[in-house]
């Protein structure tokens, strides 16, 4: 074994940070084994100097990162401090003065992840990022390495255990999305600000990483189609059940029928019961896989949280330092493909409409023309009807969301509907 120990820099020492550094210490000798060398942490920076971290010496503690990455001894940074700057630009320094880095930060991947890769391919070096996406779950390595053989067509998951938590709470105790939030902040899955979460951001994030491995072509944050799920309500869960089906947030990535483009969205969804993501409770997170030759695999387990995603950080510093022994790189960017993203217009898919009507003779008929006229078939109907006033709940067969969402909006201009209750597209089947 070398007994040089390989140096590795951690900026950012907050939850997840905090996990790494104390596995780091607490499994040095097996860390030694299984990567051939001694790996050292020779420095962390931090924002809060004189804030108490149990387990990392003093004289480690630093407020400079760049002149940490800077140092030139360092073989391997770990960036999770989150956010676009200054992180972009320590870990771009980082890869300048001879590091690889390993990085959790899902949001300046999905925003710029072309340039980190441009970086660390000049100079020669790695990027890993196993803990941006789904935590402690193995499933971008599999993507990109064990999948590489392969041709994938569909990656479907539930990515963020914040929504997961709280849809979950919903449909099994009939809890109201406040009442559900509220609870998953108590417990601490929820931030006290959970917008990234609720309004689908994280998710979106995930999802433009997830396509970009596989499909293997550029997907950017902007490129993927975002709803949250704070309309959502307790009569949408009632009419899920009645369909035999349950309510995710889904990061859906799709490879359209002809191959020549692809799509990534984030939005809630009803699901079937006998679908294995519906199966999926409290804040786990699993993705579900298609792919050509492999068929269907699904990824499962714990999200997100300090252990589980330092889990991920250590198994990407095993795998840079092991390459950095062998004087290798592993696999960089694949974007071969540079695929165009179509919009969410373009995306077939079934619509689960609840229209408040007036009760009275024709109204099924008005809206069964405003259906036809847009081109979309009709699944399903159920009508009630009290005091004037009714419930008209369609279900449609597979059309493109452009001509639904017309339909939405022709459908709100009748004069016998009174308000479009709620619109879920319906996944899985």
């Amino acid at each position: 074994m070398r007994t040089r120990p390989l140096k590795v820099a951690l900026l950012g020492c907050g939850v997840v940070g905090s996990e790494v550094a104390r596995i780091m210490t607490t499994h040095a000798d097996d860390l030694a084994a299984r990567i051939g060398a001694p790996v050292e942490l020779a420095g962390v920076a931090v924002r809060r100097p004189d804030k108490v971290r149990g387990g990392v010496p003093a004289e480690l503690i630093t407020t400079d990162a760049t002149a940490l990455v800077k140092r030139g001894d360092i073989d391997v940074v770990v960036e999770v401090i989150g956010g676009i700057e200054p992180a972009r630009t320590l870990i771009t320094t980082a890869f300048e003065y001879g590091a690889s880095v390993v990085s959790a930060n899902k949001a300046l991947l999905a925003q710029d992840g072309a340039t980190l890769y441009a970086a660390a391919g000049q100079h020669g070096r790695d990027l890993y990022y196993e803990a941006a996406v789904a935590g402690a779950i193995p499933l971008l390595r599999p993507l990109r390495e064990s999948l590489a053989g392969d041709k994938i067509n569909r990656v479907m998951g539930i990515v963020n255990g914040t929504t997961n938590f709280i849809l979950d709470k919903m449909d099994s105790t009939g809890a109201g999305y406040q009442e559900a939030l509220d609870e998953a902040t108590a417990l601490g899955y929820a931030e006290a600000d959970p917008t990234a979460d609720v309004e689908g951001f994280d998710a979106a994030a995930k999802a433009a990483i997830l396509a970009g491995i596989a499909f293997h072509t550029r997907v950017r944050l902007d490129d993927v189609y975002r709803e949250g799920m704070t309309e959502v309500t307790a009569a949408d869960f009632a009419s899920a059940k009645r369909m035999g089906c349950t309510i995710k947030l889904l990061a859906i990535c799709e490879r359209a029928a002809d191959g020549e483009s692809v799509t990534a969205r984030v939005h809630p969804a009803m699901i079937p019961l006998s679908h294995p993501l519906a199966s999926v409770r409290e804040a786990y997170n699993a993705v579900f896989v298609e792919a050509e030759a492999a068929g269907r695999l699904m990824f499962y387990g714990p999200g997100a949280g300090g252990a589980p995603t330092a889990s991920a950080v250590l198994g990407d510093i095993v795998a840079v330092c092991r390459n950095r022994l062998n004087e290798a790189t592993g696999p960089g960017e694949s974007a071969y493909t540079q695929l165009p993203v179509s919009p969410m217009g373009e995306v077939v898919t079934r619509y689960h409409i609840s229209l408040d009507v007036a009760d009275k003779p024709g109204v099924l008929a008005q809206v069964a023309t405003v259906f036809a006229e847009h081109g979309v078939s009709i699944d399903t109907v159920r009508q009630q009807g009290k005091d004037g006033e009714a419930s008209l709940v369609v279900v449609t067969h597979r059309a493109p969301d452009a001509a639904l969402s017309g339909t939405v909006e022709a459908l709100r201009k009748l004069d016998t509907v009174r308000g479009v209750a709620s619109i879920m597209r319906v996944e899985g089947e």
